[in-house]
């Protein structure tokens, strides 16, 4: 199960409390499924019951308790605990097998909206508003827009993009909002890079100019072109060549990947590193709609990043050593280093940037 459709299951609980007559609520629009934090359990949370217990009229905890007794039951949930003030901790059975089959199926389109936007402006409760994107005449502001709106299209919205008049301001004001029949008009001036990018190569220009925070100075140099692993874009790209290069190393040994239920690496003190890039690629949906709903195509590369680092640490893993022969863990861990490969292809294309098959 998907955190996204975590998050319908969540929906569901409420909106069957409330036909039971348990609770007297609104079902809200979404409910947020993020990792535990301290002191939390499981493989999930949710402050759905904390969002409802003042409009409710009733201590969160107890409106916990509601809704747990009808997340238990759920299909994929194992078990569901009240923690804190009143946060659901959901654990899911066969994490794995789940997340690994539906980034499979979802190809580079993993962690894209399925039924329109889950966040921003709606234009009558259905339609998405169009988001305008505005942009100076200048070669990040430029990058930042493209990159930004076809994040933005990934999670639902209409986008239109164009250069901002000479002299426009930088904030919007509420007669902008309002104008072009709902449409949202977003102006986007990022700190300008210092030089030109275009020496660095298509790629690592892009890189130079999206990484850094939009309030941040670029740094335009050959740092980025530098194979080596202090350069993040090396290693996004590398990993993905990794993981593409264990498929091809698979198949010569006979075997192919297949997402499998067991938690493949525990035998042999792996699991530290499954578990870190399953968490990678589980909060992988997370990350792409807070660079939407933030307008921060950086959140995207440095998520990318931590893929790359966990998948790196995790493919020594995946490979039968020695005379060792393929096992059903063997072709569990290729999948989910396939799906990480999947994730990283995705992002990269969401950036304009290639993503190598060799390295």
């Amino acid at each position: 199960m998907t955190p996204v459709e975590l998050s319908s299951t969540v929906l569901r609980a409420v909106r069957r409390a409330v036909d039971a007559g348990e609770l007297d609520v609104g079902v809200p629009e979404r409910a947020q499924v993020v990792p535990p934090g301290p002191g939390g359990r499981g493989d999930y949370a949710t402050n759905v019951a904390l969002q409802l217990a003042r409009p409710a009229g009733r201590p969160p905890h107890e409106v916990a308790a509601i809704l747990r007794s009808h997340l238990s039951t759920a299909a994929g949930v194992t078990r569901v605990d009240v923690t804190g003030p009143g946060f659901l901790n959901i654990t899911l059975g066969a994490r794995q097998q789940t997340l690994v089959g539906a980034i499979l199926r979802d190809g580079t389109r993993y962690g894209y909206a399925a039924d329109g936007p889950r966040y921003g402006y709606v234009a009558d409760g259905a339609t998405a508003a169009p988001v305008h994107l505005r942009h100076p005449r200048e070669v990040r502001a430029a990058v930042t827009a493209e990159v930004l709106a076809r994040i933005l299209r990934s999670q639902g919205f209409l986008v239109h993009t164009t250069e901002a008049e000479a002299g426009a301001g930088a904030e919007t004001t509420k007669a902008e909002a309002e104008d072009r029949a709902g449409s949202l008009i977003v102006t986007l001036r990022p700190v300008p890079a210092p030089g030109d990018p275009a020496p660095l190569g298509r790629d690592a220009a892009r890189w130079a100019l999206l990484h850094p925070a939009s309030h941040d100075r670029p740094r335009i140099t050959d740092e980025h072109l530098v194979q080596r692993e202090g350069n993040p874009l090396f290693r996004v790209r590398y990993a993905h060549a990794r993981a593409r290069a264990l498929t091809r190393d698979a198949g010569r040994l006979g075997f192919t990947g297949a997402p499998g239920a067991a938690e493949a690496g525990a035998a042999d003190g792996g699991s530290a590193l499954l578990d870190t890039l399953l968490d990678a690629l589980d909060t992988y949906p997370h990350a792409l709609a807070a660079a939407a709903r933030h307008r921060a195509p950086d959140r995207l590369t440095r998520h990318l990043v931590t893929v790359a680092d966990a998948l790196l640490a995790f493919q020594h893993t995946v490979l039968p050593l020695g005379d060792e022969k393929p096992s059903a863990a063997h072709r569990s861990r290729l999948a989910l280093a396939e799906a990480a490969g999947t994730v990283l292809a995705g992002g990269l294309s969401l950036l304009g940037i290639d993503a190598p098959e060799h390295l």
